[in-house]
């Protein structure tokens, strides 16, 4: 059994050690936290060591990979001691809360040689594959645009217990937001340009709280995207996928919406619908409907399940340290067009 290390037992980070203790192929070895005493209880509980430091943690104990669930100002210099003692890592997207930072990461984990597998866990939602065969499907078409939103309300409760997330760095776009980036690139391709505009007009905090976003994709597809931490709605990924129980779920309503030349697809309800004859194509003439049921897998359990394969070496990161770079580098041209008020091109 692969012995792992969890950093920052927080939202995420609890969750993934509850998954490490359900997997037959590792055990959770310890945990590090700046705040020890306030995870006590998580410790006696499941008879492993906390600590405060990485350091102390390291001269105790052998890993054989590490998790960084850490605030995203921290990965980088966690990153770096970890690398050092050559310990693959799967990182909680963000990256790093800068684009120097992640950069500077990428290339340590090159020159070390290390594994680094960064926390885009929808990559491993059981819908992602079923998408993808549809939109490259003749029925479908050639991609013409996208919809997509992420529309839901943080109670008080959510500021109040990481005041960090009022901060520069720690709002809806680099929270939420990087998660649909990476699934945008992944189903419709890369990212050309970015125009967005923000507020933060509902709470008043530092950080925004409503974002529109228009997308043009190089191959020649264009898509828009709604973001909000203070709207009361369920059009958002967790409230229309089902794979948190911890949200409410909507299994008839959709957060996506691709149109091709032939059909489109709701996701992910997977309604899908298409001309049956393309010569024939029309508004005038209705579709062909199909309803994909699609078995589900908890995504975090499967990214666990990789992660380890990555530590034996019996696979590649599927989302790797450039491939997260490549998501912030997204999110850094969604921040410019805000602040500069105009498109900005990834070229740049």
């Amino acid at each position: 059994m692969l012995k792992l290390l969890v950093i920052g037992p927080g939202l995420i980070g609890k969750k993934h050690i509850a998954l490490i203790c359900d997997n037959l192929r590792c055990k959770l070895e310890a945990i590090v936290t700046a705040h020890p005493a306030k995870h006590k209880d998580l410790s006696e509980d499941l008879c492993v060591p906390i600590y405060n430091l990485l350091d102390e943690a390291l001269s105790h104990h052998q890993f054989d990979g590490a998790i960084i669930a850490s605030p995203n100002n921290l990965h980088v210099s966690q990153a770096k001691v970890l690398l050092k003692n050559q310990i693959p890592l799967l990182i909680e997207k963000p990256l790093s809360s800068t684009i120097e930072s992640a950069e500077e990461l990428v290339h340590l984990s090159q020159t070390a040689q290390v594994p680094v597998l960064v926390g885009h866990h929808r990559t491993y939602s059981s819908y992602v594959d079923a998408a993808k065969k549809i939109i490259t499907s003749p029925q479908f078409g050639r991609l013409v645009s996208v919809q997509a939103s992420a529309l839901f309300y943080k109670p008080t409760q959510y500021f109040l217990d990481g005041p960090w997330r009022t901060e520069l760095g720690g709002g809806p776009i680099l929270i939420n937001l990087i998660h649909d980036i990476g699934m945008l690139r992944s189903l419709c391709g890369e990212i050309a340009t970015v125009f967005a505009f923000g507020s933060n007009s509902q709470r008043l905090y530092e950080v925004e709280d409503t974002v529109a976003i228009s997308f043009r994709f190089t191959n020649g597809a264009l898509g828009t995207f709604l973001l909000s931490d203070c709207a009361a709605s369920y059009k958002s990924w967790e409230m229309t996928s089902g794979e948190n129980p911890a949200y409410p779920f909507f299994p008839n309503e959709a957060s996506y919406h691709f149109s091709g030349t032939n059909g489109s697809l709701d996701y992910p309800n997977m309604k899908f619908n298409f001309f049956a004859d393309k010569e024939k194509a029309s508004w005038w003439n209705g579709f062909v409907k199909q309803e994909k049921h699609i078995d589900f897998v908890d995504p975090l359990e499967k990214q666990l399940d990789h992660f380890i394969d990555v530590i034996k070496r019996n696979a590649k990161p599927i989302v790797s340290a450039e491939n997260g770079l490549m998501n912030m580098y997204v999110i850094e041209a969604i921040s410019q067009s805000i602040t500069q008020q105009r498109p900005i091109s990834l070229r740049e």
